[in-house]
């Protein structure tokens, strides 16, 4: 078997409300979801969720190798990339690479990856995260009611703008989560996508601590300084989770070895090869690994295979226009299927129709960061007048 080609697509998102976090909304609440097809001299496909940017320079590492040898191959996709980097986007365009040959390697042997990559139990344990920080209380509570309905008792928020819109919002969904619980305490989290300096983060997150719970607190800080979130975890009780962003095993290693992470985080769009060199490297100092994404789907049948694995990101329930899932949500976790592979199915007809309804990529979102962030005094920004950076300790 040998690697033939592959070809790129785009489908939809469409959340039906306003999705972001502190660095901004999306507020159609559509997006895009890139995705990208290998294709083999034998008819099998693999598919991979994640970008296709510089996919040429990337692709040309692998074309006409058996993809069996996925491993390696992920190795060589980083040696191609070597004088420029292999940081952002291109490093997802690896993971959906990566992705895409796990998913043919598990088809070639006629098993779904969770099984080929030695796993035991389908059930990966889930918690919900809606990218709320646009919602009113009304809207959040029905939201959260919904996940609350499919077993869902631990919940993401997003937040770090307004300590008290932050204990506000967490108190409604862990109330939300109590009742369906039966009285079971929920776990509850909260986002703030780095938006704040290392003070900031120690003062927000104990003002929270005075009357709530908080499992964890996730990229309280900018995503390399270890010594600020070293600072963090030793100013609160929460703990610290961290490393969504981090492109490549390196870059874990100064958090690790700092103690500033306790919750080890990988994203869906960097691929398997990735996840479980970070779980493994995770393992070795006793820290539990957690995938995220808004569809980390690879991740999830990697995550049966690890003995650290915490618990995995559910966003949205439906999935992308045009394609489908092997899995469903029950009881709190996700329940991987028995498809070859990673069993997900493309309706490329649909997503091709679909294309008119893509957001323009020049448009606001959360993956433009605002221009103070990390750097005014209220952090709101509500407050009017000018914003002294040396004071923002």
């Amino acid at each position: 078997m040998r690697i033939a080609g592959y070809r790129t697509l785009t489908a939809v998102q469409d959340w039906g409300r306003p999705i972001g976090d502190a660095n901004g909304v999306y507020t159609g609440g559509v997006v895009r979801v890139p995705i990208v097809v290998v294709e083999t001299d034998e008819g099998i496909t693999g598919v991979g969720l994640g970008p296709h940017v510089e996919i040429e320079t990337v692709f040309d590492a692998i074309e006409g190798e058996d993809p069996r040898g996925v491993t390696a191959l992920y190795d060589r996709m980083l040696r191609r990339t070597f004088k420029a980097g292999h940081a952002g986007a291109v490093f997802g365009t690896i993971g959906a690479l990566d992705t895409a040959l796990w998913d043919i390697k598990a088809q070639a042997a006629g098993e779904p990856l969770w099984r080929l990559l030695g796993g035991r139990d389908r059930r990966v344990p889930a918690y919900a995260s809606g990218l709320d920080i646009a919602l009113g209380d009304d809207e959040l509570v029905a939201l959260y009611q919904v996940y609350a309905d499919r077993g869902l008792r631990a919940a993401k928020l997003k937040g770090g703008l307004d300590v008290d819109r932050d204990r506000h919002r967490l108190t409604l969904v862990r109330d939300v989560l109590t009742e369906a619980g039966h009285g079971a305490r929920p776990s509850l989290m909260l986002d703030v996508n780095e938006t704040w300096t290392r003070k900031q983060a120690v003062r927000h997150v104990t003002e929270l601590e005075r009357t709530l719970d908080l499992t964890w607190i996730e990229e309280p800080v900018r995503r390399w300084d270890a010594d600020g979130h070293a600072a963090v975890g030793r100013g609160v009780r929460a703990s610290v989770a961290t490393g969504e962003n981090l492109t490549g095993l390196e870059q874990h290693r100064p958090l690790i070895a700092a103690g500033a992470v306790d919750i080890v985080q990988t994203a869906g769009g960097w691929g398997i090869t990735h996840f479980l060199r970070v779980a493994a490297f995770a393992h070795a100092h006793d820290l539990p690994v957690s995938p995220i994404g808004t569809s980390p789907i690879g991740l999830l049948h990697a995550a049966t295979s690890v003995p650290n694995h915490l618990v995995s990101e559910l966003q949205d329930l439906v999935p992308p226009l045009g394609v489908s899932f092997g899995h469903h949500v029950e009881d709190g976790a996700f329940v991987l299927g028995d498809r070859p592979g990673l069993g997900i199915r493309l309706d490329e007809a649909a997503i091709a129709a679909s294309g008119h309804r893509l957001p323009d990529s020049r448009s606001g979102g959360s993956h433009i960061r605002p221009e103070r962030a990390g750097h005014r005094l209220h952090p709101d920004g509500a407050h009017p007048g000018p914003v002294d950076a040396a004071l923002n300790v």
